[in-house]
């Protein structure tokens, strides 16, 4: 299925929005994410053709589509590009929406005192629809072993300690002290085993989450939501943390476990999604953007490591 080329931005972002919402509220009495249910550990979608990483909100839109139709291989591409590998999209079957922006440039208005500058870099939200591999003829999807659990563990603690943040462990919380630069997290045996996720990922899954808060602060990203979702920023940037974890789980391959604060708050995010089909683009954007930050931190761990 190809593009639709007289979607407009808004509708790709309501039908991606509006997929997710409906995921989200499909189990009223189970106030987390899809991707955080029955310890599922969701790999990260992979463009079949290119080899590349779905990235931000399209993560989300494909892992719910994976979920509900019980697709693991995380491979996906769209009809042309299915066609280019040999394969046959099975007849019948439905696509799932992704969003890709094309950067255009616009040159200020004239008459402004912006006449001088620069021409913009604007982004124009285009929809695509893919189509995962166990949807498609002709091609058999990679079904290499996960890493065993001490493998997994151990990547999980070199990934957070070439950050360089300051882990402090103790209390029954956990916490970002932006007063001291500190994470703050219980000691693992206050954790448990529960559906399927050790208390051992549990416990670096709430770390991602704070790691997330961390990338924040000025000096770093300088992550500030301010006036654009008013006084919803606090909730903003907690379902920032949380997604930003649950992309750090997916890379790592342990299950994301929600923060013990994500029930107090979910409800409300849910009424601005609602509200601002855009809000969810944002902040699967800014979570990605953290993520990428905290990669930042492994290259130099490693380069440290080969001088």
């Amino acid at each position: 299925m190809k593009s639709n080329p007289t979607a407009t931005r808004q509708s790709i972002y309501e039908t991606i929005t509006n997929k997710i919402l409906a995921a989200i509220e499909s189990n009223p009495g189970d106030p987390i994410m899809p991707w955080q249910r029955g310890g599922a550990r969701p790999v990260l979608p992979t463009n079949a053709l290119t080899g590349q990483v779905y990235r931000g909100v399209n993560i989300l839109s494909l892992w719910v589509t994976a979920l509900e139709r019980g697709y693991a291989s995380g491979e996906w591409s769209t009809l042309r590009q299915w066609n280019e590998k040999g394969a046959t999209v099975r007849k019948g079957e439905t696509a799932s929406p992704i969003v890709f922006y094309r950067e255009m440039t616009a040159k200020p208005d004239a008459g402004t005192a912006d006449d001088s500058t620069d021409n913009e870099r604007r982004f124009l939200a285009r929809g695509y629809w893919v189509f995962a591999a166990e949807q498609v003829i002709g091609y058999e999807a990679a079904t290499a072993l996960p890493p065993n659990p001490i493998d997994r563990i151990a990547s999980a603690d070199a990934y957070f300690a070439a950050t360089g943040a300051k882990i402090v462990i103790g209390g029954a919380q956990a916490y970002y002290r932006p007063s001291t630069d500190t994470i703050h997290m219980p000691d693992e045996a206050r954790f448990f085993d529960t559906d399927g996720r050790s208390r051992t990922e549990s416990w670096y899954s709430v770390l991602g989450h704070e790691a997330c808060h961390f990338s924040g602060t000025p000096g770093r990203l300088n992550r500030e939501f301010g006036k654009r979702f008013g006084d919803d920023a606090y909730c903003f940037e907690e379902t920032c943390a949380d997604l930003c974890s649950a992309f750090l789980c997916a890379r790592l391959g342990i299950a994301a476990e929600p923060h013990p604060d994500h029930a107090r708050y979910i409800q409300h995010w849910l009424t601005v999604m609602k509200a601002n089909p855009r809000a969810l683009f944002a902040a699967a954007a800014k979570a990605q953007e953290a993520v990428t930050y905290l990669d930042g931190f492994q290259a130099s761990s490693a380069d440290r490591a080969a001088a």
